[in-house]
């Protein structure tokens, strides 16, 4: 059974989840006090639809596989987020040209290293899984925390279980429901939705520590300490800026909250009608 996530228009809502104990019936039918969370039964989409494109095009297969410009946009990347941190050494960190400079070119750029390293996760730039693991590290420097290690087998099993409660970290917890089950809620869920991201997955279940985390961590650090030492703090209030900004109110940061999240109103719900965002964006 699958849990979907829904942008409810009525402030009344309580915030209990429901769940329909009984298969047979329609999961649409819902009492309309308790419809925070849609429980459903059907298939999970992106398994059958992938057999179906398949099927009708056959070709399409001819685009997957790794993408070898993705090695050269990180390194570019991470080489240019460096240099601008580097130029801000001396610049004041709550001055309007480091914070702006840190949102249109910091967050834009974390933004694609977020971004890159999703597709390093599924081994989208190397054909060896090690290759892959590497070049997330390395992506994932100019970001200040170390997270590569750990965002891949979180992802991957959201893949695998989407919309299965306990499984599915993309998935809001009931305390996120209860607090932002508003207008303003939603509006702190939007700014700060970096920090929600980081640390429900491990809220809801925790992953082995392997050699690969320790080496992400240990990377992380390492490069950090070089730029405090040899250049100063503002390199990392640059790198700390430009990620959270990357996940605030930020242009690029729209598609985490348009996957996976349905809309309705109460008249539509009577209907049976609920628009889920099933789609992959690109």
């Amino acid at each position: 059974m699958q849990k979907t996530v829904v942008v409810s228009r009525n402030s009344k809502a309580s915030p209990a989840r429901h769940k329909n104990p009984n298969p047979s019936h329609n999961s649409n039918e819902v009492d309309s006090q308790l419809y925070d969370w849609l429980w459903t039964y059907q298939e999970e989409p992106h398994r059958t639809r992938r057999q179906l494109i398949i099927k009708a095009h056959p070709e399409v297969t001819k685009l997957c596989g790794p993408e070898p410009l993705t090695k050269y946009v990180v390194g570019f990347v991470v080489i240019l987020q460096f240099l601008i941190a580097y130029s801000l050494r001396d610049t004041p960190v709550f001055s309007w040209k480091f914070l702006l400079t840190a949102y249109v070119i910091g967050g834009t750029a974390n933004q694609n290293l977020f971004l890159a390293i999703h597709e390093i996760s599924h081994n989208l730039a190397f054909k060896k899984p090690f290759a892959n693991r590497l070049l997330a590290i390395v992506a994932n420097l100019p970001i200040g925390i170390p997270y590569s290690a750990s965002f891949r087998p979180y992802h991957l099993t959201h893949h695998k279980s989407l919309g299965v409660e306990g499984l599915d970290v993309d998935l809001p917890t009931s305390l996120e429901a209860v607090f932002l089950d508003s207008v303003l809620g939603k509006a702190f869920f939007a700014t700060f939705q970096i920090f929600f991201y980081a640390l429900r997955p491990m809220v809801i279940y925790r992953i082995p520590f392997t050699w690969i985390h320790f080496f992400n961590v240990i990377t992380q650090v390492a490069v950090d300490a070089i730029f405090v030492k040899f250049v100063g703090w503002n390199v990392l209030w640059y790198f700390f800026w430009s990620s959270f900004l990357a996940g605030s109110l930020h242009p690029c940061a729209g598609h985490f909250i348009a996957e996976h999240v349905g809309f309705y109103s109460v008249a539509l719900r009577s209907l049976g009608c609920v628009f889920a965002t099933f789609i992959f964006r690109g």
